[in-house]
């Protein structure tokens, strides 16, 4: 017995509900030379207005021709059939819509696009696969590869568009997403996710748009209360912009920045508001938070020259020549005929030129050259004080490395009159401090160096120096002994310690109680030759242990220079040491 199919699998029949025809644009089908465009139109949830293949004959009654597609588009090639051309629209079960034309398909009856299609299609498959492993530029690849395929495919666009928002890249997103509601008007989700971003970036109206158009779309219950809760904040940001600018124009800053505060928590990518507020800042004098403003701005607008000049202003007020050169160079980069910023970079680079010379003469000890050269900044840049704190406070450096105490001291104390905090100043200060044998003062400015700075080892060492230097001077000095500077050369202990010598040479005194005090006094005066002509002796002194000292030597037993009076008879002050072998008679 011959089976009897079903109604909707009969030729030329649809499954009941599930289809319909209907005519097509007459910009389609009208004339002979498009009569082989015959669509066959599928869809599914997701999927509209890109072509795909339909490999399956199906048939189309009352025609005059026969009853397949090939035959049907052969009879009306012939000429057989003229008029409009019928499309065949199948809807299963929910919207989609793709269409391939028959123009395509070879005389064997099969379709040439079904590979570009299925291509397109396992672009989209595994680029869902990369999107859910994580594996976001791959994804990113596949979906661009599936968007050149099928340039009307609003899913390859949305998908696309969820990798650059996953990837932060709200800005390529957001054109992908605009093109998914021209292809399919009510794709709420579309719609809602295009909101989100144009409420981040202070689009506001636009925004709202968006928000009420989904509302109107049948959407899900979701979708229906994420679009009303985004409307109540989009209302909320507009209040508060109005009230900033307000705040802004009457010049009360400080309640600006509130305002602003609080919009730029929800519109994070506005870029003027940014503006706004860095604006606010400099009012109010915090220029590194206009700064960082200033800068998230340079890079939400593109070709934005004011941002970049504003930056480069900044920062050169703030005495930071390196960072205003690089940002002054982005301003010159986007507009290279920019007058403001062509004229700020000039000034920028001569100073930076200055600098960087006078830190090279720094490095290589050419203290008094850098010193000329920190001069010559602050006559090139008067108008800005932090370059001339900046500038004393190296030629202070300079002046307490190059050994001239009285200098470094007095431009240090202006520095620090300024500044008396700076820590670089107090450690220079207190290094001529110790010059000029001013241990207490050295050791003051030392510990306050600490309170800002505790761990620094070159503080921690310079105190526990000025603490020695200060026990050892209320003891024996060696170079008040000969009456020289703590930086005196060898030749002028040697000649101080001669004219001492002969000075206070015993032999030169009758009475004997100044006999006694002479005897002392040359003994003393012996012993700091000895010790200052020494190289080795010296430093340990200058480091506060005294190499004479028994104590100072850990008790390594007596002081071999601890002499009387009698083992430094015949001793010769013109010899480099050692007892006399002839004895001088003064008259």
């Amino acid at each position: 017995m011959r089976t009897r199919r079903p109604p909707h699998s009969r030729p030329g029949r649809l499954p009941p509900g599930r289809g319909r025809l209907e005519l097509p644009d007459s910009s389609t089908t009208s004339g002979r030379s498009l009569v082989l465009c015959l669509h066959v139109v599928l869809s599914e949830t997701g999927r509209g207005g890109g072509p795909r293949s339909l490999s399956a004959r199906t048939t189309i009654p009352a025609s005059p021709c026969e009853s397949s597609l090939w035959e049907k588009a052969n009879c009306l090639e012939a000429g057989k059939s003229k008029g409009p051309f019928l499309f065949l629209v199948l809807e299963f079960g929910a919207q989609r819509t793709a269409s391939t034309s028959m123009a395509h398909i070879p005389r064997n009856g099969v379709c040439a696009e079904c590979g570009v299609n299925a291509d397109v299609e396992k672009h989209l498959e595994l680029g869902k696969k990369l999107l859910a492993a994580g594996q976001l530029a791959d994804a990113l690849s596949q979906f661009h590869a599936a968007v050149d395929g099928d340039p009307d495919n609003y899913i390859a666009y949305y998908r696309r568009a969820t990798v650059f928002l996953a990837m932060g890249k709200s800005k390529a997103a957001l054109p992908d997403l605009t093109k998914v509601i021209e292809l399919k008007m009510d794709f709420t989700a579309a719609r809602l996710q295009r909101g989100h971003l144009l409420l981040k970036q202070g689009k506001l109206d636009e925004a709202e748009d968006d928000f009420k158009k989904v509302l109107k779309s049948n959407p899900s219950e979701n979708e229906e209360k994420e679009a009303q809760f985004q409307l109540v904040k989009s209302d909320e940001m507009q209040r508060l912009r109005s009230q900033a600018l307000d705040a802004f124009e009457s010049s009360d800053y400080t309640a600006a920045i509130t305002f602003l505060d609080k919009i730029l928590e929800v519109c994070v990518w506005d870029a003027e508001l940014r503006e706004l507020r860095a604006e606010c800042f400099i009012k109010e004098g915090e220029p590194r938070k206009a700064i960082s403003d200033l800068k998230a701005a340079s890079k939400l607008k593109n070709d934005n020259t004011e941002a970049f000049y504003k930056i480069s202003t900044l920062y050169y007020q703030l005495g930071d020549h390196e960072l205003s050169l690089s940002e002054v160079r982005e301003c010159l980069k986007l507009d290279q005929d920019h007058k403001r910023c062509f004229a700020h970079y000039k000034q920028v680079k001569k100073l930076n030129k200055l600098i960087e010379s006078a830190e090279e003469l720094i490095r290589d000890g050419r203290y008094t050259d850098a010193t000329s050269k920190y001069e010559s900044v602050m006559k090139t840049e008067p108008s800005v004080a932090e370059y001339t704190i900046r500038s004393k406070e190296r030629i202070c450096h300079c002046f307490s490395k190059d050994e001239k105490p009285v200098e470094a001291i007095r431009v240090c104390s202006e520095v620090l009159q300024t500044e008396p905090d700076n820590v670089n100043a107090l450690k220079d200060r207190a290094e001529a401090y110790l010059i000029e044998e001013m241990y207490d003062e050295a050791i003051q400015d030392y510990e306050t160096a600490q309170e800002h700075n505790e761990n620094d080892q070159q503080i921690r060492e310079g105190l526990e120096k000025a603490q020695r230097l200060l026990k050892q001077s209320q003891k024996r000095d060696y170079y008040k002994i000969l009456g020289v500077k703590r930086n005196a050369k060898k030749q002028e202990i040697i000649k101080a310690y001669r004219k001492l010598a002969l000075q206070w040479h015993p032999d030169n005194f009758q009475n004997e109680e100044e006999k006694k005090k002479a005897e002392k006094k040359f003994i003393d005066i012996a012993a700091a030759k000895e010790v200052l002509s020494d190289p080795e002796m010296r430093k340990k002194f200058d480091d506060g242990e005294d190499p004479l000292d028994a104590e100072s030597q850990q008790g390594g037993g007596g002081n071999p220079f601890h002499r009387s009076w009698n083992s430094w008879q015949g001793f010769n002050p013109f010899s480099s040491g050692g007892p006399f072998r002839f004895k001088f008679h003064f008259n």
